[in-house]
């Protein structure tokens, strides 16, 4: 049954090439939230007594999802950014990780990083937490209590890192079972995802007792792939029976096994491009980290071309900004110079970049990121009349947020059909 029908200038995207636009347009969403039709009028939808709440002519889009943040860097977030990948996280990243064995810390800093994902319009996150138990729990119930969606991942790691941060195999799958008993509800906004940090911080016993985590209770993973030269060239050295760092992981089962989300992808190439397309592996494109700890251009074009499914990340505090609409800028941005050296691949697109956004980012979370019927209700309403000055067109008016605008401009944010006030 209907529950709601919201009226608005909608934009979305079913397809990477192309934007759905319906100019005072109408979504219907029903009790349990999802989205039971998107029409161009309201006489095309069965009413009944649903509530109609007209946005009169702001546009409605759908919520953002970030795919890889590390909610437990978010005070180094715009600091140490003239460093490189292993040294920003020897110097900064591990030291302030350190901290989050103070549960008290963990609630102050993490408090402050779900409003801020909230203030971007960012729904649904897969978020790294650290080694610590009972700091991660602490993140997971503040994402419950504020009803938005996230995978969160009690980190697994125990070498290259402070003995601080190294953690016995032992103790981080009884810490994982903790929370599994918690919140592994299948249909839950807010449930584990196993992440060892990567395979460098990480021993095949570490490795091994991820993969066996994830096919017991049926988890999802997430860490980090090919992100650096120096950090491709160790994986082969500590990994000589495998043919690639995505293979490394995959003989863990850990690639796809499982659905699985790997930030970076920015030095994967045919085999390892090959072996992510067949297990179904989810790129997470971070633009801004990417430029932030020197480490190169993912071939984002050559991945959409080659079927690989792709969204993007924000990656704090490697990456310097929470806004996945700031993502699709980078991201445009760096395609075009990666255009210039490769002219038989094109740069991409706005529509392509909202898609990669939305609908295919959101996939990892569930039929999320699109107002087609069957998906979850997560949309922003947003009030861009400030950029609104002349005769612009609904597209038009889109891209000027997504360049021009802010977290001012969203007036109203909704997460699986629930409006969600500031946490």
């Amino acid at each position: 049954m209907i529950k709601k029908i919201y009226k608005a200038n909608i934009l979305y995207t079913k397809e990477r090439g192309r934007f759905e636009i319906l100019e005072n347009g109408c979504v219907a969403v029903d009790a349990d939230g999802r989205v039971t039709d998107v029409a161009t009028d309201l006489t095309s939808i069965d009413c009944g007594d649903a509530e109609v709440v007209d946005f009169g002519d702001r546009l409605l889009v759908p919520a953002m999802n970030d795919l890889h943040v590390h909610a437990a860097q978010y005070r180094n977030q715009g600091i140490a950014m003239d460093l490189e990948l292993l040294p920003w996280l020897q110097n900064y990243t591990f030291p302030e990780e350190m901290k989050y064995a103070d549960t008290g810390y963990a609630g102050r800093m993490y408090r402050r990083f779900v409003r801020d994902l909230w203030r971007v319009g960012t729904m649904r996150a897969c978020a790294f937490a650290t080694i610590h138990t009972e700091s991660t729990r602490v993140l997971m119930r503040l994402f419950r209590e504020a009803g938005m969606g996230a995978l969160v991942g009690k980190v697994g790691m125990n070498r290259n890192c402070s003995e601080k941060l190294a953690e016995p195999v032992e103790r981080m799958v009884q810490g994982y079972e903790s929370l599994i008993a918690e919140f592994n509800d299948p249909h839950g906004l807010v449930r584990p995802i196993v992440t060892p940090r990567f395979i460098p911080s990480c021993t095949p016993g570490m490795l091994r007792a991820c993969g066996e985590l994830a096919a017991k209770y049926h988890l999802p993973v997430q860490s980090h792939l090919s992100e650096n030269r120096d950090e491709v060239a160790l994986v082969r050295e500590l990994e000589p029976e495998s043919t690639c760092y995505g293979d490394a992981y995959d003989r863990y089962g850990l690639f796809g096994q499982t659905p699985t989300v790997m930030a970076h992808c920015v030095f994967t190439e045919s085999e390892e491009m090959a072996l992510m397309k067949k297990r179904g592996v989810m790129v997470a494109h971070c633009p801004t980290s990417n430029l932030n700890v020197t480490t190169g251009i993912a071939p984002v074009r050559q991945f959409l071309d080659e079927g690989l499914r792709v969204g993007f990340g924000s990656d704090i505090s490697g990456g310097h900004n929470l806004s996945i609409f700031k993502m699709m800028v980078y991201a445009i941005q760096m395609s075009k110079l990666h255009y210039q050296r490769n002219h038989a691949r094109s740069f991409l697109t706005l529509s392509e970049v909202f898609w990669m956004a939305t609908k295919s980012a959101g996939s990892f979370f569930g039929r999320v990121g699109s107002f087609e019927p069957g998906y979850e209700f997560d949309a922003l309403v947003i009030d861009d009349c400030g950029l609104n000055f002349d005769d612009y067109s609904l597209p038009e008016r889109l891209e000027r947020f997504i360049y021009l605008g802010d977290d001012r401009h969203i007036e109203r944010r909704f997460c699986r059909g629930r409006e969600i006030p500031e946490p």
